[in-house]
């Protein structure tokens, strides 16, 4: 049972000045040359080490990909004369590929400045090593290219889960979510939540920039959640664990679990996720169940299934009377 959750899902194109921004901290990319080139797209979210096209072998060159002058491939070029290292990096450069970054510092050769200029591609470089500067930069292209999407729903980080609140509008999510925060659980999204599916095949969710740490609450209006709550009631980012939808008594009926052996799942991006519906009518408290919810979710992970031990109590207990 479930539902599927079908936002449109867009594949975002990466530029090399998106590897800056999102790099400037841990990468300490900065442009050598040709600056008003960074909006290059970056087609494969992967680095290559062009050994062998500097040797002249171009016939399997990732040419979409971000090139890396790495120590060997920078002893190599200064190995030869300037009229044939001119002559291997024109044919690097006449490939167009996205970037070329000179790792360790290592300052590009002479004929590095006019073949950048020639063919537009921006020379970078960083202080960090190769093996540092690839493994930093190939993680943070997988997430800047991840399919991702916009999905409506309120995303907190409860008891160590993702938990998505979901339903529709005016059901209560955010003031759910409100008590949920006074509790000492922490906001990610409010009502609009992006979804981003990784390479492990997992889902992590955030706020849309705009709108990040600010919720609606009807009768209040806009509210700013760390003023009000501190910076522990906030969380940048939570991969997604559940799926809590919120359904007026009447159509909730035929999805509530009273016993807590049904299997509800919902799909986002192609990735299936638990879902546990709560029929929603007055008087009921909504904050308690949700966090009771999310807390009987982590014990079922760890295996405890009060449904399933019941079961075990009870038939233990007629085979026990039916013995005597």
């Amino acid at each position: 049972m479930g539902n599927e959750l079908q936002p449109r899902v867009r594949r975002p194109k990466v530029t090399v000045q998106d590897l800056l921004d999102r790099g400037h901290d841990r990468l300490r990319l900065r442009v050598f040359s040709t600056a008003d080139q960074l909006g290059r797209i970056v087609r494969e979210p992967a680095l290559h080490r062009p050994g062998l096209a500097l040797a002249g072998f171009f016939k399997h060159f990732a040419q979409h990909r971000i090139q890396v002058i790495g120590l060997a491939e920078y002893d190599y070029l200064a190995s030869l004369s300037k009229r044939l290292r001119a002559d291997r990096l024109e044919q690097l450069f006449g490939r167009r590929v996205p970037s070329v970054v000179f790792a360790r510092g290592k300052h590009p050769f002479d004929e590095v400045g006019p073949l950048s200029e020639r063919y537009g591609v921006p020379v970078l470089v960083t202080p960090l090593i190769t093996r540092e500067f690839q493994n930093v930069a190939t993680v943070l292209l997988e997430d800047l290219s991840a399919r991702r999407c916009r999905v409506c729903g309120t995303l907190l980080e409860v008891a160590g889960l993702g938990l998505m609140l979901e339903g529709p509008a005016g059901i209560g999510k955010s003031e759910t979510a409100l008590g949920l925060i006074k509790r000492g659980h922490a906001l990610v999204s409010d009502d609009m939540t992006e979804v981003r599916r990784t390479g492990s095949g997992t889902l992590v969710g955030s706020a849309v920039t705009l709108t990040r740490h600010y919720m609606e609450i009807r009768g209040i209006g806009i509210i700013h959640v760390p003023s009000l709550f501190g910076a522990a009631s906030v969380a940048a980012e939570k991969p997604l664990d559940l799926i809590v939808t919120l359904r007026r008594q009447p159509d909730a009926d035929a999805e509530a679990d009273r016993i807590g052996e049904a299997r509800l799942h919902t799909g986002i991006v192609g990735i299936r996720l638990p879902q546990i519906v709560i029929p929603v009518a007055p008087g009921r408290d909504l904050v308690n169940i949700v966090e009771t919810a999310a807390l009987e979710w982590r014990l079922r992970q760890a295996g405890q299934v009060a449904a399933r031990d019941l079961d075990e109590r009870i038939k233990r207990r007629l085979t026990g009377a039916s013995g005597e």
